[in-house]
């Protein structure tokens, strides 16, 4: 097996924004990350780019008694994608997933309002959006925001993470305009195997990171690049 590829969040958003490069400085980028763990790596290609970012709140639905093993998740929107191989296997009824649905649904909300502190969310509208993670592993999350991103317009969606399996990565660029997986190495197993330091991101670092992307930006448009 492999060591890790990325030292941290920071340095894995780095080496994405190098692969992202083509969408740097046009007006029409826009950086929407998965909280928490996508911040610090969303944050830093939004920096690259020259471009806003934003969250876009994704739950996972954990299967009950097996929370960390995903059922589905929701999205922003409304949207519900389900995992029907793990719902078999399990057999999950119905009205268990309306009931973590709903209650992931509330801290949905929740997250939203305290991350943004009072800001309002991007108008994605005719933009090319980058929706960025902080890596991959069944994808049922991303494949959330794809699907509640769909519903807002955007002119392209482009899904970047640092690492994940391929064929999950696959499964993706059959969903989105454009995919970017730096890394997908075999055997995968976890996302946090690939980071040397992979402590849980903060709902403050969250904050922090996005007041700070927003203060920025806002120097950007206060003072274009020449050119």
């Amino acid at each position: 097996m492999q060591g890790p590829a990325f030292q941290d969040r920071s340095t894995a958003g780095r080496a994405l924004a190098e692969r992202l490069a083509h969408h740097g400085h046009r007006p029409e980028t826009r950086v929407l990350a998965l909280p928490r763990g996508g911040v610090p790596v969303g944050y830093e290609v939004a920096r690259a780019l020259g471009a806003p970012l934003d969250v876009f709140v994704v739950r996972k639905l954990g299967t009950p008694g097996h929370e960390e093993l995903a059922m589905g998740a929701i999205a922003t929107g409304g949207v519900r994608v389900l995992n029907p191989e793990v719902i078999e296997e399990v057999g999950i009824p119905l009205e268990q997933i309306d009931a973590v649905a709903a209650r992931e649904s509330r801290e949905l909300e929740r997250r939203e309002a305290s991350y943004r502190q009072g800001r309002p969310a991007l108008d994605v509208r005719g933009r090319n959006v980058i929706l960025v993670d902080d890596g991959l592993a069944t994808g049922s999350s991303m494949r959330a925001a794809v699907a509640a991103l769909r519903k807002q317009g955007p002119a392209r969606i482009v899904v970047a993470v640092p690492v994940a399996p391929l064929e999950t990565c696959e499964v993706i660029a059959t969903l989105a305009d454009e995919t970017v997986c730096v890394r997908t190495p075999e055997p995968f197993f976890a996302v946090g195997l690939w980071y040397r330091q992979f402590e849980q991101t903060s709902d403050a670092e969250v904050r922090d990171l996005l007041e700070r992307a927003a203060r920025e930006s806002s120097m950007v448009e206060a003072h274009p690049a020449p050119g």
